[in-house]
């Protein structure tokens, strides 16, 4: 049943493998897939992967720094394979622990690692632990609840029940009776001034002494009315009468006698702001920097070393004094020194009940830092996985070494896979003589056409002719507002600077057209008159509109656009999962090939706006796997940074 078995270490020298039979075909595929995707990039968090017609279960062992993977159709449910491999395993280091003690590369080419009897034997042993099932046997009649039944239990009586409540209340009544009759024959036996009652919760006082309180209390409330009355005296005249309202005067507000001197609308002589206030004003934003060149990387506030340091030391302290604490018993004061000396020197394998209490501070900590739950879980579940076994170094806490080990992670999962200059793409693409396209997807409101026109300004600045595809034919307003951004663009750079042609032009052809057949025109007419680059905004739509989605993948696939940007906002969490996959989703679903085109890097807009709450990135390339190529953080056209995997990384640990 199983297609193929291998052992080998994170170095990449196979030790021992298997291959089922009747299995065509090298295994070397699914592995170094499984290597690349989930070893490489941290996702080691599920121990399972789908690869092709395949599933792969793995697990890591850290102490030999070896890989167990083992490889079986993916319509088998088999369920002994998790036990199966940690039998493998165990049996494989118990029979070659002096040889992978060693750690050698040389020492692991020379060494014949002979496993196949023990192999068959436990595969043996598994596949029959998961047969041999004891046969259900029905029940027999006298076994089952029905045959305790009598004839007169099932019977069902009409009223049956308001008989009884009707005989029960009339019991509490007559018990009620009997106990007042009984109460008022002992106050008939018993002298009225001695005996105590309870009435409104005055208890141990006698009938006499309830009136006499009561009528003090009266006379209390009849003193109250009469002081009252007499210190409510009726106003005066004059207090009656509404006064006016005295107009406050602040500092430094000036007053009328000085408003000639404040008013700059007319204009002064000699002065350089007159010549300017009397043409067109130019408008803060149009004063831009240049943009020649790659993106600058995006600034992440992160906290000072001597801060971390004084925390680091503080956990430190802590996990020491509990593990002596755990360790010493009830030793006093010596134990719990030697056991914080102890947890201090590394001198033993970190476990999973050793990380538990720190990666469920790193999980809370992701998830406050705006990081998905679930994308927190799996990276902690990912570092335990890493960790467990290993030796811990001389004089490292617990959390120093999972506090490292997930910043590792987290700037692996970070950093891209491929490489993204779209400055060499476009260069290549003009080479070629065809335009290339980019194409915008997400959802409403996350700033879509704004991060196109930044990304325009940083192509011309450049020295790129961009092409504006409107194929937002939804949204009111939509091509006015990539007009506007054209108007503005030119005006930045005039038509002089770039031999008489406007640098950036629009094509749209107005509402309710199809997006898919505007966005190949604007291709086709951006490879008639030359364009280098052609950006295609698309209508903003949610991950769960299946019309919509259908629309954006059909205008993908019919397209083929050489970059499919998914822009979404820094600000979103748990949501950011959800249209990701989505997305990605739809675009598999809807697509013509058996490849389809999913999305290919990620635009992070307002940036700016979350401080050190940046995990919406995290969450992002984690779920997708592409490279964050823009960053947003601001309103104006200088505002695009590319990502620095390490200051965001930073800004997500800080405390």
């Amino acid at each position: 049943m199983l297609d193929f078995f291998a052992i080998f270490s994170k170095g990449g020298i196979v030790l021992w493998c298997f291959q089922g039979a009747g299995v065509a075909g090298s295994f070397a595929g699914p592995v170094n897939a499984l290597i690349r995707s989930v070893i490489l990039q941290e996702r080691s968090g599920n121990n399972s992967f789908n690869h092709n017609a395949l599933t792969l279960k793995y697990k890591l062992d850290n102490e030999f720094e070896l890989v167990f993977v083992v490889g079986f159709q993916k319509i088998l449910m088999l369920t002994y394979v998790d036990k199966f491999i940690d039998d493998v395993q165990l049996h494989f280091r118990d029979r070659y622990k002096n040889e992978l003690e060693q750690k050698g590369a040389i020492k692991y080419l020379v060494n014949d690692f002979e496993f196949g009897d023990e192999f068959h034997m436990l595969l043996r042993e598994a596949e029959e632990s998961s047969r041999v099932k004891d046969p259900v046997v029905m029940r027999t009649f006298t076994q089952s609840q029905k045959s305790q039944k009598t004839v007169k239990s099932m019977i069902e009586i009409k009223g049956g029940d308001k008989s009884k409540e009707q005989e029960k209340g009339k019991k509490s009544k007559n018990a009620k009776k009997e106990a007042e009759d009984g109460a008022g024959a002992a106050q008939t036996t018993s002298p009225p001034t001695s005996k105590k009652v309870v009435v409104n919760g005055n208890q141990d006082l006698t009938n006499e002494e309830l009136i006499q309180l009561k009528r003090e209390e009266m006379m209390r409330k009849m003193t109250k009315s009469t002081k009252s009355a007499t210190t409510k005296s009726p106003k005066p005249q004059k207090e009656q009468q509404r006064k006016t309202k005295v107009m406050r005067v602040w500092d430094n507000g000036g007053t009328k006698s000085n408003t000639k001197e404040l008013d700059y609308s007319s204009k002064l002589n000699g002065s350089e702001d007159s010549a300017g206030l009397g043409g067109e004003q130019v408008e803060p934003e149009m004063r831009l920097e240049s943009m020649v060149g790659p993106l600058p990387d995006v600034d992440c506030e992160c906290s000072e070393p001597e801060e971390e340091e004084e925390e680091e030391e503080k956990v430190a302290t802590i996990e020491a004094t509990k593990a002596g604490a755990k360790r010493g018993g009830g030793g006093g004061g010596f134990g719990g020194m030697f056991g914080m000396l102890k947890g201090l020197v590394g001198s033993k394998s970190l476990t999973r009940d050793d990380m538990e209490p720190v990666l469920d501070k790193m999980r809370d900590h992701l998830i406050a830092k705006n990081v998905a739950a679930e994308i927190a879980s799996q990276l902690c579940d990912s570092v335990a996985k890493k960790l467990e076994g290993r030796v811990m170094g001389t004089f490292t806490t617990v959390a120093s070494t999972v506090k490292q080990a997930l910043q590792e992670s987290l700037v692996q999962i970070l950093q891209p896979k491929r490489r993204v200059d779209i400055l060499r793409d476009v260069l290549e693409a003009r080479s070629q003589r065809k335009p290339f396209v980019i194409t915008f997807c997400g959802v409403n409101g996350v700033g879509k056409s704004t991060n196109l026109a930044k990304i325009s300004f940083w192509l011309i600045e450049n020295g790129f002719s961009v092409l504006i595809a409107a194929c937002d034919t939804f949204r009111a307003g939509a091509v006015e507002q990539l007009r506007t951004h054209q108007r503005r663009l030119n005006s930045l750079h005039p038509p002089e600077q770039h031999g008489g042609r406007p640098a950036v032009q629009l094509f749209e052809k107005g509402y309710g057209k199809d997006a898919a057949g505007i966005a190949m025109e604007a291709i086709a007419f951006a490879r008639n008159q030359g364009f280098d680059v052609v950006l295609v905004d698309t209508a903003g739509r949610m991950q769960d509109n299946a019309p919509l989605m259908t629309a954006l993948a059909k205008l993908i696939a019919v397209n083929t656009p050489d970059l499919v940007l998914f822009v979404g906002e820094a600000l979103v969490g748990n949501e950011a999962v959800d249209q990701l996959v989505k997305f990605n989703q739809a675009l598999a679903d809807h697509s013509m090939s058996d490849r389809p085109r999913l999305i290919d890097g990620i635009v992070l807009t307002k940036f700016d706006t979350i401080d050190d709450k940046v995990g919406a990135a995290i969450s992002m390339t984690y779920i997708t796997g592409q490279p964050i190529v823009f960053v947003g953080t601001g309103q104006t056209y200088n505002d695009l940074r590319s990502l620095n995997a390490r200051a965001v990384v930073s800004a997500l640990m800080k405390a």
